[in-house]
Parts: structure tokens; C-alpha cells; sequence
């Protein structure tokens, strides 16, 4: 294999298919980025076997055909430090790799291509599409309230519901849901998955934030595909059944609040200094007429905000985890949400002022 290709160029695209090389492995083939020249163009891979990513063609001049696996830190690291503009990469029949840019050569050894493992083969016919940015913002507004341990596999990852028109991500662990709602560009019917949080953690950092560019889904019984136009992520899913997390959701309320988003989450912020433990301090919400007292009393000291709110309803005096509180108020971009309030024991739901795009529900703690 030799190839000539834009420095720059290569180091964006090693920087996506890194996002799916394994750091934590005995099969040291996993640790390696797969470069491929041929009659499609030149492209890398990467894959640990749960996550994998293929980059479209680079812009490249091929000068001859191959493919080599070289390990990933150490290509990043030579190709990051390079002092020109032009990367020539070359391979010989035992797979050593020469990298020449600038003034710099580097010869290091690879691995045959033929040993790293192919992207499983997911059918690209039947396609959800919807904006990048769109696709981004719903897991940012969602993935902090995935289960961090494995005693529900289900619940580390995210519910995909797909509706003919829109679809929805949830998750859940145990102790809030988060939902987002976002319409489809192209839909291929009703269908929901549980998509690992890993992978979507890995796939937020390549989305663009540009509302100019789409992503396509594709979904088989094991995995899913999500095609970026400069490259395709791979990710199996996870089985079993996610729980039935619209009987969580009450229409019935007996508080509504609305209220101003940033002052909250200051005050929540303030509150929650004096509390070390947010599970065993929590912050106490008492809701009057026009204002909520947020008060909060640990070993530490006592702490008190007083923020003004419309409130229609009883009032009621419940606690949180203040730091739930907070991550979801963060995540939502409206300036004012409304709040409803069943019992000191229920739990509540933030929901937008107008409209169903989002809902986030909190159980409270014992005071």
C-alpha cells in the first residue's frame, strides 16, 4: 500500500474512528485503526467488536492498493506531531508502515489487515433521518440519567422509539426519566431498540452541530447503524425489554409551578453547598402562594433561597436530590418550565411551558 494524503485531513478522521478502538483488551488487533486503500478510496476503521466506525473515503492520491492495522495511540501521536502538510504512508510485504511527512520519517511495525475483525453488516435500506444537531441535542438532554451499574443491563442504555413522524429517547435509572421528543425527516415505520449509553456517548462528540447536515438510522434485531455522510457507526444493541416507563407519567397533579430555569438551578446550585451527601441532605422545597423556599441542613450548616413562582394549586413542602434537579434543568433550553406536584411522597415532572417535547421525571426523598 502507498498512498499521499492532507495531514490535516487524516488526523480528523483518526480522531472519529478512534472513538471505537478498544483501550481495555487481550486482543491487541482491537487496539488498532485498519487503513484501506482500494478501487472504493482510502478509508479507516476502527472496531472493539461492540462499537465500530468507518470512515467515508479520504481525499487521497493511491499510488498502490492495501490495507494494513496499525496501532491507534502510537498513528495519532505521529500523525498529531507531523511538521508538514503532506503524509505520505507506505507499507511492505511484512507490514511495516513508513510515514513520511515534512522532515519526519517514522517506520513502525502493523498487523496483516486480514486479522481485524469486519463491521457487522447492517441493510441500508429502510432509513430514519433526522438533523445531526437534532439527533445531539436529544442525547445530551437525556444520557445523564442512564443507570451507571449493570444490575438492569437495560437501563444502560437508551430507549429508541420510532414513530411514523417523530420518535423518542428515554432512559432511566431507577431514580428519574428523562424523555425528549423530535420529529423525523423520514421515518420506515414504528420500531423502538436500546442503544448502549457508551455508544451514544461516542457518537455525541462526532455529531455536527451544523442543522445543514442529516443522519440516517438503520436498525436490524442486533444492531444499529447511524450513517454521518463522513462515516458510519456500527453499535450492537441491547436486548431485553425496557420498562414500561409511560405509567411513571400522571396527567394528575394537584401543584403546577412555573418557573424561571436559571434562577432554579442557581438557587439549587447555592443550596446544595452546604450538603455533602445529596442523597442523605437533600434540598426541601417549600411551595407557596407566589414563592418556593429552597432550603438545605447538613452538619455542615444550613442554607435558605427564596426565588419568586406562579403557582397554581395547593401548596406542598417535598425533597430532592438537588443534583437531579439541576442536570435536568440544564439540559433544557426554554428559559421557563413548569413543574407539577402531586404529594411529599409522588413524584414530579418537569415539562415544557407549551408543547411535548420533553418531560423529566424526579422522585423525591423522605425529609
Amino acid at each position: 500500500m502507498k498512498l499521499i494524503c492532507k495531514k490535516d485531513l487524516l488526523l480528523q478522521y483518526i480522531n472519529i474512528v478512534n472513538k471505537a478502538v478498544s483501550n481495555r483488551t487481550t486482543l491487541p488487533i482491537l487496539e488498532c485503526i485498519l487503513l484501506t486503500a482500494d478501487d472504493k478510496g482510502f478509508v479507516l476503521t476502527g472496531n472493539d467488536l461492540e462499537l465500530g466506525i468507518k470512515t467515508a473515503a479520504i481525499e487521497a492520491d493511491i499510488l498502490e492498493k492495501g490495507e494494513v492495522a496499525i496501532e491507534a495511540r502510537i498513528f495519532n501521536e505521529i500523525v498529531r506531531r507531523l511538521n508538514g502538510e503532506d503524509v505520505t504512508i507506505s507499507t511492505n510485504e511484512k507490514n511495516a508502515v513508513t510515514i513520511v511527512c515534512g522532515s519526519s520519517e517514522f517506520s513502525i511495525m502493523g498487523q496483516g489487515g486480514d486479522d481485524f475483525p469486519a463491521l457487522p453488516e447492517v441493510e441500508q435500506n429502510q432509513a430514519y433521518t433526522l438533523k445531526q444537531n437534532d439527533l445531539r441535542n436529544m442525547i445530551r438532554q437525556t444520557i445523564f440519567s442512564i443507570a451507571q451499574d449493570n444490575a438492569k443491563p437495560v437501563l444502560t442504555g437508551e430507549l429508541f422509539e420510532f414513530h411514523d413522524e417523530f420518535f423518542n429517547i428515554v432512559s432511566v435509572d431507577g431514580y428519574r426519566i428523562s424523555y425528549r421528543k423530535n420529529n423525523l425527516i423520514q421515518s420506515c415505520g414504528k420500531n423502538d431498540v436500546i442503544v448502549p449509553g457508551k455508544t451514544l456517548s461516542e457518537l455525541n462528540k462526532i455529531l455536527s452541530q451544523s442543522d445543514e447536515d442529516l443522519v440516517s438510522l438503520y436498525v436490524t434485531d442486533k444492531h444499529i447503524l447511524f450513517d454521518l455522510g463522513t462515516a458510519i457507526m456500527v453499535s450492537r444493541l441491547i436486548e431485553g425489554d425496557f420498562i414500561r416507563y409511560e405509567q411513571s407519567f400522571s396527567e394528575d397533579f394537584k401543584t403546577e409551578v412555573l418557573v424561571d430555569k436559571n434562577q432554579m438551578i442557581q438557587s439549587l446550585e447555592r443550596a446544595s453547598l452546604v450538603s455533602r451527601d445529596n442523597r442523605k441532605t437533600p434540598v426541601r422545597f417549600q411551595i407557596k402562594t407566589k414563592n418556593m423556599e429552597i432550603t438545605a441542613k447538613s452538619d455542615m450548616g444550613t442554607a435558605f433561597e427564596e426565588i419568586s413562582v406562579e403557582v397554581e394549586g395547593e401548596e406542598i413542602s417535598i425533597a430532592f436530590n438537588p443534583r437531579y434537579f439541576i442536570e435536568a434543568l440544564r439540559s433544557i433550553d426554554e428559559e421557563n418550565v413548569k413543574i407539577h406536584f402531586t404529594a411529599s411522597l409522588s413524584p414530579c415532572t418537569i415539562l415544557p411551558v407549551e408543547g411535548d417535547s420533553f418531560k423529566y421525571l424526579i422522585l423525591p426523598l423522605r425529609m
